[in-house]
């Protein structure tokens, strides 16, 4: 489990640096940007739900082991 969420990490911060090259930073909320700026921030959660998740499962390891 622990190779899987981090692969899905690498994927998720791929996509944030994908979706941060198809910025037009001259008009932020316009078009692609918009569609980008949303990918980014959904990435963003992504990330953070993985890390949450990565971190309950160390916990319940180690709460299983006591």
């Amino acid at each position: 489990m622990k190779i899987f969420t981090t692969i899905l990490i690498f994927l998720a911060l791929a996509l944030i640096v994908f979706n941060i090259t198809q910025l037009n930073f001259k008009n932020l909320l316009a078009g692609d940007s918009l569609v980008a700026m949303i990918g980014i921030v959904a990435s963003f959660c992504a990330v953070f739900i993985l890390i949450i998740f990565r971190m309950s499962k160390a916990i319940e390891h180690k709460t299983k082991n006591q």
